[in-house]
């Protein structure tokens, strides 16, 4: 048996947060039921290419972009824009536990499908609303988008080079950890259910999480009261952590503690820099940044990356390669822990990355693909029976 086979969830979320949330609960067992327009359906199943080809080679209708998101749920087309259709959600949130949304704030009040309406239908009810900016504040009917909230939210004045341009990561983060934070928040809330019977509103904002996201650089800010500058592959507080050019490519290193610095100190033939007292230690390190960082990239430029890789390795020194997606996911480790899973699909069947959690007890199955736009729309004519 699944970890939350017991769950039911009704998804109303669109994009990217909600559905990372939601997916991240069907992988555990629940049963998630996620709710298109009839027409079209989810707008991420638009967005490509590239789209999931058929056994013939044939491109679908199943954007890559959806697929990430949408693993294991049931697809049932609802308008929720007419008066049936809201009566149908209503129905279907009796037996449910959880509603996911994402809409404006105050955006599913004039469908009844607000919290407080179905927190009066179900009041043990664990309703998760994700928005830009949360449900009070002065921005709070503004839209949120993973990149404004990036600027907005600091992420983006610390990611680049120092003399570059300010750049965004290469993934939705904010909408990521968001999805994340949704997952915790969420299963929190049924504990609390669970002891006490009663539901709660849970609100989350993409600009909260990504000021959460900060984390030391933010602690660095309000403790320092100084302006984080962008350090590109550097870290703001671990010398020396970051890539470095080699004769023929780039390696990372990733030095954590002064034992580690003494052995890379060998290895780049500079033992004696592990006794300087300006490099002895990672605060002397940091400090002194500007001398010792120039000294380690001529050391590392003499050699090649595989020399760096294995070196480090016999050393135990934290560092490797900077691979490409493809090289990431045919890593042998990669393989090792099933990273990549092959699920049967309509289509024929569909490559998708594993979820990274692994129960002893409940282990995550992956046996329902992502559905194609009403898939499952006999949920609907079941409770029309009932």
């Amino acid at each position: 048996m699944s970890a939350l086979s017991h769950l039911r969830v009704l998804d109303l979320s669109r994009v990217l947060a909600g559905p990372w949330a939601t997916q991240q609960l069907a992988d555990m067992g629940a049963e998630v039921i996620k709710i298109e327009k009839p027409d079209g359906g989810d707008d991420t199943r638009g967005w490509g290419p590239p789209f999931l080809k058929d056994s013939k080679g044939n491109p679908t209708r199943e954007a890559a972009y959806y697929l990430c998101t949408n693993r294991g749920k049931k697809s049932v087309c609802v308008d929720m824009a007419t008066p049936q259709g809201q009566e149908i959600l209503r129905e279907l949130v009796k037996s449910c536990d959880v509603v996911v949304e994402n809409f404006k704030v105050g955006g599913l009040a004039k469908y009844g499908l607000d919290y407080p309406t179905l927190s009066a239908i179900k009041p043990d009810l664990v309703y998760c609303s994700i928005t830009g900016f949360g449900q009070n504040g002065p921005r709070a009917d503004q839209g949120g988008y993973d990149f404004m909230i990036q600027g907005l939210g600091g992420l983006m004045s610390i990611t680049g080079e120092t003399a570059g341009e300010p750049m965004k990561v290469g993934v939705a983060v904010a909408d990521l950890f968001t999805g994340l934070y949704a997952t915790v928040a969420i299963l929190a809330a049924l504990a609390h259910r669970d002891r006490t019977g009663v539901g709660q509103h849970i609100d989350l904002a993409l600009f909260d999480c990504q000021l959460a996201m900060l984390a030391n650089v933010a602690s660095n800010y309000l403790v320092g009261n100084v302006q984080p500058p962008r350090f590109g592959n550097a870290h703001a507080n671990i010398v020396p952590y970051q890539a470095f050019e080699t004769s023929d490519g780039h390696v990372l290193v990733a030095v954590g503690n002064d034992a580690q610095f003494g052995r890379f100190s060998e290895l780049c033939g500079y033992s004696e820099w592990a006794q300087d007292e300006r490099f002895a230690t990672n605060k002397g390190r940091v400090i002194n940044r500007e001398i010792l960082i120039p000294q380690i990239q001529a050391a590392v430029k003499l050699h090649p990356r595989q020399y760096w890789i294995e070196g480090m390795e016999r050393r135990a020194i934290p560092g490797g390669p900077i691979n490409t997606i493809a090289e990431a996911l045919a890593e042998p480790q990669a393989v090792a822990r099933g990273m990549v899973v092959d699920i049967p699909h309509p289509a024929g069947s569909v490559k998708m990355v594993a979820n990274p959690i692994h129960f002893s007890q409940t282990p995550i199955r992956y046996e329902n693909a992502p559905p194609t736009l009403g898939q499952h729309n006999e949920v609907i004519d079941k409770l029309s029976v009932e």
